[in-house]
């Protein structure tokens, strides 16, 4: 996308003159000022992050990341606070962490390395540690659909935990026990109050699962593994609440995002959809737009969804608000992405903004045709409505069972 020079010199990085949702001025200024900084070794509070590549499994790059800044680093790798930042701070945060990489196969879980970083996820709290690279890291960035954006790495030759840390023991205790199944681990943190971004970490450096079965899981895998597990688990726990008594509409505006929710008093089934426009990340060069999804029924899914992995990141957030209220639904999600969003910056925007959206008020609504007459009223979405109805499987569904409910009557 090309932007004109006179916006940028009457915008300077704060009014968004030229449609995107962050600043390429400020955010390659990072870039720059960072390769200027970085040497050989890097010393700096790792928040703890920690990455595990994916190509060449089952030999896969792994390390920790820092920023060459000592301190309170936590947020830098806590996508949990991410909404209360701009998109220019977050990217800001992602492309200060540099990164050390050491390859190893995926079953090396008792690698010196390996235990370095077990021992640095333990924690919640940054700790501080010196690494020294092979060659000094390049100013590059990688984005990606899946994962937070990555900043700067290279070849790790030594690394040295500097300050003691201080084990969380809820995590502790889940860590040292080799006789829980990876599962049974993940979901006993997440009900102990455990940041899911925290969980993804421990799973993803083989600190889950029974002994003989730990194994390093790529970063990428983690996110949406653990993203899985839970809302499974929450799932089987709502369907045995009542339905939602009414139609409730939730709506979120978001960084050229839209999010709508809809839950019906039906048993619990789950649509998540997504219309991406011309200009936007994953449609950058087409010309009309494009709407796309998947769903499950009341036993779930056996199949990977299509989409990816945000059907499990909404997936999520939408059984942890059906855990709140005591009841189950039929849960109908869109999103909408306009042209001022073209980068990836990975699933947790997904799951942060649900939650945000499912803790607002909802409207609430007796009929489904009563909440498409009121979007369709308020121009609510970009796309015709019809258009979000011809392709959503379970509303057809909804549309149909109420004739049916009218017709008995």
């Amino acid at each position: 996308m090309r932007i004109e020079e006179h916006l940028c010199i009457r915008c300077r990085g704060g009014r968004g003159l030229c449609g995107l949702t962050y600043c390429p001025v400020i955010v390659s200024s990072v870039v720059r000022d960072l390769s200027l900084r970085i040497g050989s070794e890097v010393y700096g509070s790792s928040p703890p992050s920690v990455f595990v590549g994916r190509y060449g499994y089952p030999y896969v790059r792994v390390g920790p990341a820092t920023p060459p800044e000592l301190g309170d680093t936590y947020v830098y790798d806590t996508p949990e606070f991410w909404l209360g930042y701009s998109l220019n701070d977050v990217l800001s945060f992602r492309y200060s962490l540099i990164r050390g990489t050491y390859i190893t196969t995926i079953d090396n879980v008792n690698d010196k390395y390996v235990c370095n970083l077990q021992e640095l996820v333990l924690t919640l709290k940054p700790v501080d540690i010196e690494m020294r690279f092979e060659k000094p890291p390049k100013p590059k960035v990688l984005l990606d659909e899946y994962l937070p954006p990555q900043g700067p790495s290279a070849p790790l030759r030594n690394l040295r935990i500097c300050s003691n840390p201080v084990s969380d023991k809820r995590i502790e205790k889940v860590f040292y026990d080799t006789d829980l199944r990876a599962f049974e681990g993940v979901v006993r943190l997440y009900r102990d109050g455990v940041p899911v971004s925290a969980i993804q970490r421990l799973l993803s450096v083989g600190g889950l699962g029974s002994k003989n079965f730990r194994r390093l899981v790529p970063t990428r895998w983690s996110i949406t593994a653990v993203d899985a597990i839970i809302s499974q688990h929450l799932r089987n726990q709502i369907r045995n609440y009542p339905p939602v008594s009414n139609y409730l509409l939730f709506i979120r505006s978001f960084m050229d995002n839209l999010f709508i929710g809809i839950l019906a008093p039906r048993t619990w089934s789950f649509e998540w959809m997504e219309a991406w426009f011309p200009g936007s990340t994953w449609n950058r060069f087409g010309g009309d737009v494009e709407v796309e999804g998947d769903y499950e029924g009341f036993r779930g899914r056996s199949e990977y969804p299509d989409i990816g992995g945000c059907y499990y990141a909404a997936r999520l957030a939408s059984t942890e608000a059906l855990l709140r209220m005591k009841r189950q639904a039929t849960v109908i999600l869109w999103r909408e992405i306009y042209e001022g969003f073209n980068i990836p910056i990975g699933v947790w925007f997904v799951r942060e903004n649900l939650r945000a959206m499912f803790n607002d008020k909802p409207k609430s609504f007796t009929s489904i045709n009563e909440v498409l007459n009121y979007l369709r009223v308020n121009k609510i979405t970009r796309i015709p409505l019809d258009v979000w109805v011809r392709k959503s499987k379970l509303m057809n569904v909804l549309l149909r069972q109420e004739v049916l409910d009218r017709f008995k009557r």
